[in-house]
């Protein structure tokens, strides 16, 4: 989808725009979701604190 919208940049920017935006929310909120399972499940970093 974000190389079609390539086409359209200059007078339909949400082409591109939307897709993009969807693929950075998710892998943000699977990385924040990876370090929070990390934080709750991993030992060795409890025995630390």
């Amino acid at each position: 989808m974000i190389s079609t919208g390539r086409k359209f940049i200059f007078d339909q920017w949400w082409v591109a725009t939307v897709p993009g935006i969807a693929i950075f929310v998710v892998s943000l909120g699977f990385n924040l979701l990876g370090d929070a399972m990390r934080d709750l499940l991993d030992p060795h970093l409890r025995q630390r604190n």
